[in-house]
């Protein structure tokens, strides 16, 4: 596995909304190997150089963007209000790092503001996100506008540099939801480029699924795909639950998802992932999810009735700044992909 393209796709800069640096890594990595079309959105689409045209299409999707945050409005002192763009909790966002883009385009460095317990009589209470602030270290509205040139709706993202211990096979890093689910697209095929296949295989970058899925809902209607495998940094728990209730463990294998709030996956699809995924002794494990959701939700629905499976590489304290990730659970997701897509065939995909 690459993990120099992994470290690009973590590194890189990508709110909602605001990817284009997340498909500038993609575009630089697979060169002229695959054609590639992008909307107004910043969608990316990749197609094969044989694409046929006239089979099948199975739709391989991972989300390009990452839970981060928005300016709201600049305060006379100098601080940021702000707002979440997707989903966070607000113990996980005090007194970090984030980068601001400003209207030149630059990150600005800035920390979201805590008080010091020095000016505490207690323990302080956990405010809202709402009455969170951002300093940049300036201490004026006009400095902020003026000088930095951060302004009212300027993305906001975790600061973090990507690190591989590559004794231990362990990543660290921001955004791997949904980073490494880009990569897993990208790599699944370059790993196909030149098979002979009964089916036509598209890889889509999808946007915005962090505020509702919405990028997947535009290339699903682009591709019309018959089926559709998704990639996901999904949640990992095998650091609160014990080894029986654990199915999102680090080093366990990619995880294929029964049932997440938004999405039934096919039965049948599933069964033939396990089956494929036994064969080829490809780790593997199972999840039943009462919350969550990902794009299969919406390809699932959005052009007829289209069977999706989630393949998910485990993600410790995902929608925080950190996050940890195995090198070898990617590589499963990756591996199980490529055996099922030599498997599926019009017969197959009908029997579902």
């Amino acid at each position: 596995m690459n993990v120099k393209f992994i470290e690009s796709l973590s590194n890189a800069y990508g709110a909602p909304g605001f990817e284009d640096d997340v498909n500038a890594v993609i575009r630089d990595y697979v060169k002229d190997q695959f054609d590639i079309q992008e909307d107004t959105m910043r969608n990316l689409i990749l197609m094969r150089k044989n694409h046929d045209g006239d089979k099948p299409i199975l739709m391989l999707d991972g989300h390009s963007d990452e839970v981060a945050f928005i300016v709201q409005s600049i305060r006379p002192n100098g601080t940021l209000r702000f707002v979440p763009n997707g989903s966070w909790s607000a113990q996980n966002v005090a007194a970090h790092k984030v980068r601001i883009r400003n209207a030149e385009g630059v990150y600005i460095e800035g920390v979201v503001a805590s008080k010091p317990p020095h000016f505490s009589s207690g323990p302080e209470m956990l405010i809202p996100i709402s009455e969170m602030l951002i300093d940049v270290g300036a201490s004026s509205y006009e400095e902020v506008v003026n000088d930095y040139k951060i302004e009212i709706g300027a993305p906001i993202v975790p600061d973090v540099t990507f690190s591989y211990n590559e004794d231990r096979g362990i990543m660290l890093g921001k955004a791997f939801d949904n980073r490494l689910g880009c990569g897993c697209v990208v790599e699944v095929l370059k790993a196909i480029e030149g098979m002979d296949l009964a089916i036509d295989v598209v890889g889509a970058i999808s946007t915005q699924e962090e505020v509702g899925g919405r990028g997947a809902k535009v290339n699903a209607q682009m591709i019309e795909p018959d089926i559709a495998i998704v990639f996901e940094g999904t949640p990992a728990d095998d650091t609160f639950r014990d080894v029986y209730d654990a199915q999102g463990a680090l080093k366990k294998g990619t995880q294929i998802r029964h049932v997440d709030k938004s999405m039934i996956s096919n039965p049948r699809f599933v069964s033939l992932a396990k089956e494929i995924a036994k064969v080829h002794e490809i780790p593997f494990q199972e999840a039943v999810r009462i919350g969550g959701g990902t794009n299969g939700a919406l390809i699932q629905t959005q052009v007829l009735d289209v069977p999706c499976i989630v393949l998910g590489t485990p993600v410790r304290y995902a929608h925080t700044h950190y996050g940890f990730s195995a090198i070898d659970d990617y590589k499963a997701s990756i591996d199980l992909a490529v055996e099922m897509i030599k498997k599926l065939s019009k017969d197959v995909i009908n029997g579902f």
